[in-house]
């Protein structure tokens, strides 16, 4: 008769002191303004990054009506596996998936070589060494990165472009020197341009590594009877190593998802990558689009752990000191003019002819003459003339151009007013935060769209809200996703989210600055967090915000590949309009407008860096 009685008192309530500190701790986490902030920050970064891409997931294994004479006896809506064997096990998955992925695997290894090489010896010799000039390359070697790398696309096949493929000829025709097939298109020409863009990564994160690191420790390699080679192999490339890690990150992953450039030099001699791969199959098969999609997610995932594992794995040195460090630059010597004059003439290729030939073809009335004769205004203020560019004015005079340019103007300003701004809160959470569990994961989650290529980002927002879903509760129709399709939200919505990580950054460098006990003293003043935040908090980070701000603006300012898949005639911008102009093969006015958007691009630039000190490393995108 025990037993029974014993179990109850396992059962016994909970003492009345344990159920107040229970309730006490439950209210106070509440009503911590932290803990609110948290909540719905990981709400929103769940509903915002993870349900689009359970969304693209859940898509690819479900029948759409489209496809129903595919899979006999299946119904629309059925669980199916038919986009995955067709991608990886049919007839069609060479021409598909693997030949496409073949060739952006050699695009990204060799673009990534390239850069990095040229980038880390340009780091060099600006950084350690007595170079001439610096003032002046350090802003120059910056500049091929504003120009997008498409546009270096356009101008590149202004040259190279030769009549049996590309219609017009090229700068090399009109001078009777025919650029063979494998130069104008195809894998060559396309590494050759990534590399002169990406090459910009690594300049910046390898010459920052070097001024961090005391030239002291080179020194002593002296000392000791190394020559500068063995010094350069032993002592300085180990200490800049994660940062070539990192810069192969950045390069491997923007390589293998970038759309436009294998699009202008690729698609003409049927050279497929897997983003263009994945543009041209989601027009016809959202499932199996959306199934390339997760496979170049995958891969960027594998880069990402990868290079992880091989920082981790290095030994740690303390190289920046208490004492302070000082930099002994290395004498050129002999080999200082030779070496300048290489820098002019890689710059003179890498920024100066871009423009040039893209300037130059806007002043040209029929594609492919060159010559003095051929000069024309038409393409900047000309009327339309049904003879010329199927009637299309010049763009200065054209309503179309002016609605893409406030299209652009719009999509840019309000996504970076948006995405700083949650940057700062993300930035707040994990300065405050870094010691918490809730800190940490609100830093991983807002990660994660950096690991998923543009294009694919694209495509899991189509995924996601092409339609809407709605649920019934208590009588009442809840709409959980709405259809975005088409509209400017979508676009806006895409590129706030794709561009978090970035925001983030600057936030939380700028949040890391201002000391919690300002807010402690608020605090005991009485002031609730609301007003601590509006007086003590967001004054002090205002031009930390502008910052981010700025360099937001100047990476959504030539964004392609990540709304090109969700574009529409009405909400284009000044990059699809150029795209859409170079595709169509109306190359003067594409060329016109991609100036216009390098002069904007550079102005906002100045902008960033005259008055607001920006960091161009932390903000500038693909």
């Amino acid at each position: 008769m025990q037993e029974p009685s014993r179990a109850v008192n396992d059962r016994a309530p909970m003492p009345y002191s344990a159920r107040r500190k229970l309730k006490n701790r439950l209210r106070n986490a509440l009503t911590n303004p932290y803990n609110v902030i948290v909540l719905i920050a990981l709400i929103l970064l769940a509903y915002l990054i993870l349900v689009p891409l359970f969304d693209m997931v859940v898509t690819t294994f479900t029948l759409a009506k489209s496809d129903l004479r595919r899979v006999k006896g299946a119904s629309a809506g059925d669980f199916t596996t038919y986009y995955w064997k067709r991608l990886l096990f049919s007839d069609v998955s060479k021409n598909l998936f693997y030949v496409p992925l073949l060739n952006s695997l050699v695009i990204a290894a060799c673009t990534s070589f390239f850069s990095i090489l040229l980038g880390s010896l340009i780091a060099w010799l600006m950084v350690r060494t007595d170079l001439p000039f610096k003032r002046f390359f350090s802003l120059a070697v910056i500049i091929p990165y504003m120009l997008p790398s498409w546009c270096k696309s356009m101008a590149w096949l202004s040259v190279f472009r030769n009549a049996r493929i590309g219609g017009a000829q090229g700068f090399l025709g009109y001078l009777g020197i025919t650029a063979p097939d494998w130069l104008a298109y195809g894998p060559v020409a396309i590494i050759i341009v990534l590399s002169i863009h990406y090459y910009a990564y690594a300049y910046l994160l390898v010459s920052a590594a070097l001024r961090s690191v005391n030239s002291e420790l080179e020194e002593m390699g002296e000392i000791v009877g190394a020559g500068k080679g063995l010094i350069l192999r032993k002592i300085t490339f180990p200490l800049v190593l994660p940062a070539i890690l990192s810069s192969v990150i950045l390069t491997f992953s923007k390589s293998m998802g970038t759309f436009g450039v294998p699009s202008f030099l690729g698609l003409k001699v049927g050279y497929y990558t897997i983003s263009t791969s994945l543009y041209s199959t989601i027009q016809s098969q959202k499932g199996t689009g959306f199934a390339i999609s997760l496979m170049l997610i995958a891969i960027a995932s594998i880069n990402i752990f990868v290079n992880q594992k091989l920082i981790g794995s290095r030994k740690s040195y303390a190289t920046i000191g208490g004492k302070g460090g000082r930099s002994t630059l290395l004498r050129l010597g002999k080999a200082k003019p030779v070496i300048v004059a290489l820098l002019f003439a890689f710059l003179a290729v890498a920024v100066v002819l871009p423009l040039v030939i893209l300037l130059y073809q806007t002043f040209m009335l029929r594609a492919g003459d060159f010559g003095l004769s051929n000069f024309t205004l038409h393409y900047w203020l000309g009327e339309s003339d049904p003879a010329i560019c199927d009637g299309m004015p010049g763009v200065l005079k054209s309503s179309q151009f002016f609605m893409f340019v406030k299209n652009t103007l719009l999509l840019v300003g309000a996504t970076s007013l948006i995405a700083t701004a949650f940057g700062q809160i993300i930035g707040y959470i994990n300065s405050r935060g870094r010691s918490l569990r809730s800190g940490k994961l609100v830093e991983q989650l807002v990660f994660i769209p950096y690991l998923i290529p543009s294009i694919a980002f694209g495509a899991m927002y189509l995924s996601m809200f092409a339609t809407s879903t709605s649920i019934s509760l208590f009588g009442l129709k809840i709409t959980l996703i709405p259809s975005l399709y088409g509209t400017f939200t979508l676009l806006v919505l895409v590129s706030i989210v794709k561009h978090l990580p970035f925001a983030s950054r600057a936030g939380t460098s700028n949040m890391m600055q201002i000391g919690i006990e300002l807010e402690e003293a608020g605090q005991i003043a009485g002031a609730n967090f609301l007003t601590r935040f509006a007086r003590i908090v967001f004054p002090l980070s205002k031009n930390g915000f502008m910052s981010g701000f700025m360099l937001i603006l100047i990476s959504i300012m030539k964004e392609l590949d990540l709304i090109v898949i969700l574009m529409t005639p009405t909400q284009a911008t000044l990059p699809y309009m150029a795209y859409t102009y170079s595709t169509s093969g109306f190359s003067q006015p594409a060329s016109a407008v991609a100036i216009v958007m390098f002069v904007m691009v550079f102005f906002f630039y100045w902008v960033a860096n005259r008055f607001f000190n920006a960091d161009i490393a932390s903000g500038l995108g693909g």
